[in-house]
């Protein structure tokens, strides 16, 4: 492994080397691996109820030792080998804290709990792949929604501070374990915080800081703004070596988006209206002159040719107007079972069949709150609409509004949390040497290559 002379730093508008060379980081994130996502594995509602299931039928024991095989196939060395000779030169790592601390033993973090991170670390640095550490999931639940392994539909970190304390203590191991590493390009704070009051993400983003800082003073942190990436205007002047992130999410590459260029829920977009959207969500730091990445961003993939081509004309433009503004990026995501990965698993896969019933379950009912059809949902979805459209037409609960609030309890909670004992089901009397038959299907060389996908982003990521 050769090592960088000296770690990745801000400087002005720029991310730059030891020789205050322009580094563009260019990449995609592991989602579903360190922090796993319902829709990129296959299980319904959050991870901790999804262990908990399996951890009923299999017992905890064997249970564990699924998900870790899970876990190390999801990611081996023939996968950073491959982001390499695709030309990427970032893997953003999506963390939940539940790898590291356990609820009933707050503040203590074993020696073991970082292997995963850094085994995948490690090989990354073996192909010269920076690394961006990012805290998907803290203590206490940072927003409102299941990505941050929140059960419920509240972010209670806002409001107590010991969790808090947690995520601050949880940081500093990260900070001290890492501190000495120029392959991990810095750390993301907080992945897509939720704050309602407003008032305490900036008082706690210094307090995080300052206590990262008297523990690292090499690496970038990279800062999200709140709704969810979205709202930066109760930030004040930049912290130094401090980047900024937007998600850069459009209507058009969403499961129900229209056609692109062409109209999507009410609005047209071609790249022009792409670009004015992205050029909005980074005001904060196009005004201050202060590096953009795109953290998150990214269409979903249907099967059908003649949609897939307008979404994959649609990321060409999203890219293209990313190098305009000298931002860096990160795709979501890199790997899943066939929504929107740069490989999948392929459709006859030892996984995917034996959750067959459960994911045809899943998509009849459209559960899934990111990627499922609107489908018989809506006949539970629609009633309570027009009710609370007619009884609180005022209400407009944070972050998105009461549609946003309906579809999260009724798909997210009320109709996913059924269906765990259906999918834990699935690995009834499953034993132990069967485990790798089922995890390996995760494994490069068994997934399909998105290849139109992957052509997009090798040009994207050679860009001067």
């Amino acid at each position: 492994m050769s090592e960088p002379r000296r770690f990745l730093r801000t400087a002005g508008a720029h991310i730059v080397d030891d020789s205050s060379r322009t580094v563009a980081l260019r990449g995609t994130c592991l989602g579903g691996c360190m922090n796993m996502e319902n829709f990129i594995a296959g299980f319904p509602a959050n991870e901790e109820a999804m262990r908990q299931a399996l951890a009923q039928v299999l017992g905890p024991e064997k249970a564990g030792l699924l998900l870790e095989q899970f876990v190390e196939d999801f990611f081996t060395a023939e996968d950073a080998a491959f982001l390499e000779s695709l030309g990427l030169n970032l893997l953003r790592l999506p963390l939940n804290y539940h790898h590291f601390e356990d609820d009933m033993q707050p503040f203590t973090i074993e020696e073991d709990s970082f292997r995963d991170l850094d085994r995948v670390v490690r090989l990354c640095a073996d192909h010269h792949i920076y690394t961006i550490i990012d805290l998907h999931a803290l203590p206490g639940y940072q927003n409102q929604d299941w990505h941050c392994d929140n059960p419920t539909h509240k972010a209670f970190f806002w409001q107590h501070k010991h969790f808090q304390d947690r995520a601050v203590h949880l940081w500093e191991a990260i900070a001290d374990r890492y501190k000495n590493h120029p392959w991990v390009a810095g750390y993301d704070l907080m992945n897509e915080p939720g704050d309602p009051t407003e008032k305490v993400i900036v008082p706690f983003y210094e307090r995080l800081i300052r206590a990262i800082r008297d523990v690292d003073s090499n690496h970038i942190l990279f800062l999200e703004g709140n709704r969810y990436c979205n709202d930066f205007h109760m930030f004040g002047d930049p912290w130094p070596n401090t980047a900024y992130s937007v998600h850069a999410y459009v209507e058009p590459g969403g499961i129900d988006g229209g056609p692109y260029p062409g109209v999507s829920k009410g609005k047209r977009y071609d790249r022009r209206v792409l670009e004015e959207e992205f050029e909005a969500k980074c005001a904060f730091m196009l005004e201050r002159g202060v590096p953009v990445w795109v953290g998150e961003f990214g269409p979903v993939y249907t099967g059908d040719p003649t949609v897939d081509a307008m979404r994959f004309r649609l990321l060409e433009d999203q890219l293209q107007i990313f190098a305009d503004y000298g931002a860096s990026w990160a795709i979501w995501t890199y790997k899943d079972i066939g929504l929107q990965g740069l490989v999948y698993t392929a459709p006859e896969c030892a996984w995917l069949q034996r959750l067959r019933p459960v994911l045809e379950k899943k998509a009849r009912l459209g559960v899934d709150t990111w990627g499922s059809r609107e489908t018989l949902i809506q006949d539970i979805i629609q009633p309570l609409e027009r009710t609370f459209a007619e009884e609180f037409p005022g209400y407009t609960p944070f972050p998105f509004g009461a549609r946003f609030q309906i579809e999260r309890l009724v798909r997210g909670i009320l109709l996913a949390e059924p269906l765990l004992p259906e999918f834990a089901d699935c690995f009834r009397n499953l034993e132990e040497e069967a485990f790798g038959n089922l995890t390996t299907s995760f494994r490069l060389e068994n997934c399909i290559r998105r290849s139109e996908l992957l052509r997009i982003l090798s040009v994207a990521a050679c860009r001067p």
